[in-house]
């Protein structure tokens, strides 16, 4: 399971530090695609193949089901941790999260979202001053 907050910087080739805890859970490779309010998703690969699934069943006739599918997929790219615990982030998914130097690794159960650092604190700012009616959602999510 992927939990906490870690802190790490891009190197100046485009490598980023995974954190040794979650190391083992990449072994088998990742997969790290575009994600949700400007972050990266990044998958071991037998979570990934799980999505990928899903997303191949889901309607095509739908424009929402295609571009969620066109976004997922064709913003995906196979990864391996080097042995010295990097990970190559390729230009085009660092420009999409508006990552340059400063990332935040958020874990979020099966999978990590990357986020440059200033758009991570801002975020958090934002569901600070929301929390109020986040409480109530929850509340009727039943958590």
């Amino acid at each position: 399971m992927f939990i906490g907050e870690y802190h790490h910087s891009v190197d100046e080739k485009g490598r980023l530090q995974v954190p040794v805890k979650w190391r083992s859970k990449l072994a088998e490779g990742a997969v790290l695609t575009k994600g949700f309010d400007g972050s990266l998703k990044f998958y071991p690969t037998a979570v990934w193949e799980g999505i990928a699934s899903r997303l191949a069943i889901l309607p095509q006739s739908q424009p929402q089901a295609r571009a969620y599918i066109r976004q997922t997929l064709a913003g995906a790219v196979d990864l391996e941790v080097d042995k010295l615990g990097r990970v190559l982030l390729p230009p085009y998914l660092r420009e999409y999260a508006g990552i340059v130097k400063q990332v935040v690794l958020a874990g979020l159960h099966d999978h990590i979202e990357l986020w440059d650092e200033a758009a991570w604190n801002t975020y958090l700012s934002t569901i600070d001053q929301e929390s109020p009616a986040f409480s109530q959602t929850l509340k009727e999510m039943g958590i």
